[in-house]
């Protein structure tokens, strides 16, 4: 090979396919094996453990989860993306004792992450198959497939996962969202990013509901994320007072964790605006639980349009407003609470007389 061999065959597929995520919006783009290991193997285990609680789909499909080959035959390469979404709002007050709700996981008060971040995986997907030149096959997934992305994204050197068990970034923390694209084009792998998270364990000691029963180990079925959004059931009565003011999911764990708060961590550029479209709703930041109360089917749905909060329906998230309020210390709520207590859905009659039961009177708290 004469010397100037290597720098004519100019930038590789693999180089080229990251610098088109790029140019999407995607602030990390990786390639690993699509392969079992011992992590996509720890599913079974997880499972077999009940720790996903109502989750069935996540044993329908357990056997894709953990070999993409199931899922796609002939898949070579998995390539793992991700966006960085918006920080909490910092808001002032105690909303124990204010009527407010801490409303929403950082993420979900805005556009819906799977509409923002599909788009722009689907258009790597497309764009993948230009840049091959030939017939290939692709499968954009965002939470929307059976695919391990945490696994996947770990081994492509996007970060590591934490013993909260959520993908961690070096300079974007774990407040990201992710995406895979498996294709039979076979692209150079990176290498997998090793743990940072030492002896630490401010996340498994902040858990209000101990749902991190070991390092990397979570019960869903104690975590307020599952309870809150994936749980169609009643709020087990031992969680509900640890449930605090949480009313869709919650950013507790990532909140203590040093990663997502280093002092000379700089703004992400965002020239396609895609955390402009994830910035939450100002009604959802701290979101005043007496106008939660207040919403109607109707209503909620007006709230609710085009975000992620359509997950856990107007039922649920009556639901967790009911707890909010239990734990509000907040009389004044007592009304709209007795609309539901006085209502047919048997779910929320039940929580809306548990709220007032730990309510004092109108004016006498």
């Amino acid at each position: 090979m004469s010397p100037g061999a290597e720098l004519d065959r100019g930038p590789t597929l693999t180089t080229r396919v990251k610098a088109l995520g790029h140019a999407l919006g995607l602030d990390r783009i990786g390639v690993s094996s699509p392969g079992e290991s011992a992590q996509t193997r720890f599913l079974s285990e997880w499972l077999d453990r009940g720790y996903a609680g109502g989750m069935a789909y996540m044993s329908a499909r357990s056997a894709e989860r953990g070999s993409p080959e199931r899922l796609m035959p002939g898949v070579k390469s998995v390539i793992s993306v991700a966006l960085a979404h918006p920080a909490p709002v910092e808001t002032s007050g105690d909303s124990a004792s204010n009527g407010t709700g801490r409303a929403v996981a950082s993420y979900a008060g805005g556009e819906d992450y799977h509409d923002v971040l599909l788009d722009r995986v689907r258009a790597l997907a497309a764009g993948v198959k230009a840049l091959a030149g030939h017939a290939v096959e692709t499968r954009p997934y965002v939470d929307t497939g059976p695919v391990l992305e945490r696994v996947f994204a770990a081994r492509a050197g996007l970060g590591w996962q934490g013993k909260n068990t959520c993908l961690i970034d070096r300079e974007l923390g774990s407040r990201i969202l992710l995406g895979v694209v498996l294709t039979d084009l076979e692209l150079d792998f990176d290498r997998a990013e090793p743990d940072h998270c030492g002896t630490c364990r401010a996340c498994i000691d902040a858990c209000p509901t101990d749902a991190l029963v070991e390092p990397y180990v979570l019960d869903a079925r104690r975590c307020i994320s599952y309870t809150t959004i994936e749980s169609r059931e009643s709020t087990p009565p031992d969680l509900r007072a640890a449930q605090g003011d949480w009313i869709f999911g919650c950013d507790i764990c990532q909140d203590v964790c040093p990663w997502n708060r280093k002092p000379d961590e700089k703004e992400q550029p965002d020239p396609l605006a895609l955390r402009e479209r994830l910035q939450p709703d100002p009604r959802w930041v701290r979101a005043e639980l007496h106008w939660v109360l207040s919403l109607t089917e109707e209503t909620w749905r007006e709230a609710t349009r085009g975000t992620a909060l359509r997950r856990a329906r107007f039922q649920g998230l009556m639901r967790n407003a009911l707890v909010a309020a239990g734990n509000s210390g907040d009389g004044s709520l007592r009304p709209l609470i007795a609309r539901f207590s006085g209502g047919e859905d048997p779910l929320l009659v039940e929580h809306a007389e548990w709220a007032l039961d730990r309510l004092p009177e109108a004016g006498l708290g």
